[in-house]
C-alpha cells in the first residue's frame, strides 16, 4: 500500500506560507477581492504537468495545503506580526554572524513568541476542503490531473504559486531521473546534481531523484526526507592536496574514513584510468598485506570489494574536451569517458584478478548517452549524473474547472479524467499537525 511522507519532514516556513511571502501577488490579491466582497463559492481546482511526467510533489503541496489552508481573523495585526517576526529573523542573522549567544538566545525566544502569537490569529480551514491526488513517485500522462481540490478558494487560492512550484520543481527533477534509470537497464544511478543549483533545493531534489529510481544521492540534505547519508567518491580537491598524488590521497581516504563506507577512487587526474588504477590497487595492497606488490603475481583480489583496505570501484571522469591515454585518437568519439575507454579498461582489469572491481562513469552522461553505452554493451557498472538533470524543466498548469459543482473553465479547458486520484485521508494529516 502506498503512503505519504509526514507532512513535517517538509520544514514549510508556515508564518511565510500564510502571510503569502512566497505568493504571485496576483493571488493573494486575488483572495484579497474574493474575502473583501465576502464572495463565498465552492470551486473545484485541478492541478497538472504539461506533458508527460513522474509526478513528485504531492506530498509537499499536501503540507503546504495542511498549513496553510485558512485565514487570519485579524489581518491587519496579522501582517504586523509578520513584519516583526520577519525584522526578528534578520536581528537574529546578524547576531549568528557576530556570534552573539546572549543575542542570539533573547532573540529566538522573541521570534517564537511571536509565531506562537500569530499562530493564535489563523482560523484552520483545512477540514472544509476535499483533496484528491497521486503518491509521489506515478506517472502521469500531459495535461493528466494529479491533483485536485474543492473548497472554498478564499482558504486556499493564495496557495496557487507555491503548490505549482514545489510540483514542477519535484516532477521537473523526477522526470529526468526516470528517463536515465530507464536507459541504464537496472544498474545504479547516482545522483550526483548538488553542486549544479542552490542548496536550498537539495532536499527536494534528492527526495525526487528517489522516487525516480535512483540508487544513491551525493549530499545529506537531498536524502534528507527519507533519512539516509549521502554517497561520494574521493573528488580531485582531495588528490590535489596530496599533491596531485591519488595513490597517496585513496591510501589516506582509506585511512580516515569510516570503514562502512565503500571506497570508490576518482582515477582520471592523470588523464591514464587504467594505469591509475593498477598504482592505487597495488598502493593499498602493500598497505593492507605488508608486502610488495608483484604485477602478473600478486593476487589484487583480496583488496578488492566493500568497507575499509579495500577498492570497491574506480570512478572513470575523463573531461569531454580530452582523450585518455590509453584510447586510440580516431575523432569526437575518442574524447571523454567513452565505451573504448571503460571496454580497455574492464579487459585490463579482468585480466589482472580485477573482475569484482566496479566501473563507475560520470561526466556528460544523460539519458541518451547511457543508452549508447547499454546498447553497445560497454561494461559500466554504474552511472553518475549530474548537471543534465536539472536542465530539463517541467510547466504544471491549475485551472478552476468547476463552480458550484458546475463546469466552469476558461476557453480550451475542461475537468479531466480524475479517476486515479486518492482522497487525501484528513485523519493521518490531522494527527500530524
Amino acid at each position: 500500500m502506498k503512503k505519504r511522507l509526514d507532512p513535517r519532514v517538509f520544514k514549510v516556513p508556515i508564518d511565510k506560507i500564510r502571510s503569502g511571502y512566497y505568493s504571485d501577488k496576483y493571488f493573494t490579491r486575488y483572495v484579497e477581492v474574493l474575502k473583501k466582497a465576502k464572495c463565498s463559492s465552492d470551486v473545484l481546482y485541478q492541478y497538472f504537468p504539461r506533458r508527460d511526467a513522474v509526478i513528485v510533489g504531492i506530498d509537499e503541496a499536501l503540507a503546504i495545503l495542511r498549513f496553510g489552508t485558512g485565514f487570519y481573523a485579524n489581518e491587519t495585526d496579522a501582517m504586523e506580526l509578520f513584519e516583526r517576526i520577519l525584522e526578528t529573523e534578520r536581528q537574529i542573522q546578524f547576531a549568528a554572524w557576530d556570534m552573539d549567544r546572549e543575542g542570539l538566545t533573547h532573540l529566538s525566544s522573541k521570534k517564537w513568541d511571536l509565531k506562537l502569537e500569530l499562530d493564535d490569529l489563523w482560523v484552520d480551514k483545512w477540514n472544509e476542503i476535499e483533496v484528491h491526488a497521486l503518491f509521489d513517485g506515478d506517472e502521469a500522462g500531459d495535461s493528466e490531473p494529479v491533483m485536485t481540490i474543492r473548497g472554498d478558494p478564499r482558504y486556499f487560492g493564495y496557495l496557487e504559486t507555491v503548490l505549482l512550484g514545489v510540483l514542477a520543481r519535484a516532477s521537473s527533477t523526477a522526470t529526468a531521473v526516470k528517463k536515465v534509470v530507464s536507459a541504464s537497464r537496472g544498474k545504479p544511478i547516482l545522483f550526483f546534481s548538488a553542486r549544479f543549483d542552490h542548496f536550498w533545493t537539495q532536499a527536494t531534489d534528492g527526495y525526487a531523484a528517489f522516487k525516480a529510481g535512483a540508487f544513491g544521492v551525493s549530499t545529506d540534505a537531498n536524502a534528507d526526507y527519507w533519512g539516509a547519508e549521502g554517497l561520494g567518491t574521493i573528488p580531485h580537491a582531495l588528490i590535489a592536496a596530496y599533491e596531485g598524488s591519488t595513490v597517496d590521497a585513496a591510501v589516506a581516504f582509506d585511512r580516515h574514513i569510516d570503514p562502512g563506507v565503500n571506497r570508490i577512487v576518482l582515477v582520471d587526474w592523470d588523464n591514464n584510468v587504467i594505469e591509475t588504477t593498477f598504482q592505487v590497487v597495488e598502493a593499498m595492497y602493500e598497505v593492507t598485506t605488508g608486502k610488495k606488490f608483484v604485477r602478473g603475481v600478486s593476487d589484487p583480489s583480496i583488496v578488492i570489494g566493500p568497507g575499509k583496505g579495500k577498492i570497491w570501484g574506480v570512478r572513470f571522469d575523463t573531461s569531454g574536451s580530452l582523450r585518455d591515454f590509453s584510447v586510440v585518437p580516431k575523432d569526437r568519439s575518442s574524447l571523454g569517458v567513452c565505451p573504448e575507454l571503460v571496454w580497455k579498461g574492464r579487459q585490463a582489469f579482468d585480466s589482472s584478478g580485477m573482475e569484482d572491481l566496479k566501473i563507475v562513469v560520470s561526466g556528460g552522461f544523460d539519458d541518451e548517452k547511457i543508452k549508447l553505452f547499454e546498447n553497445l554493451e560497454v561494461p559500466a557498472d554504474v552511472y553518475g549524473v549530474g548537471s543534465k538533470l536539472l536542465r530539463d524543466k517541467l510547466d504544471y498548469t491549475a485551472d478552476i474547472v468547476e463552480v458550484q459543482g458546475r463546469p466552469c473553465a476558461k476557453y480550451g479547458r475542461k475537468k479531466g479524467d480524475t479517476s486515479r486520484l486518492s482522497l487525501v485521508e484528513k485523519e493521518y494529516w490531522n494527527d500530524n499537525r
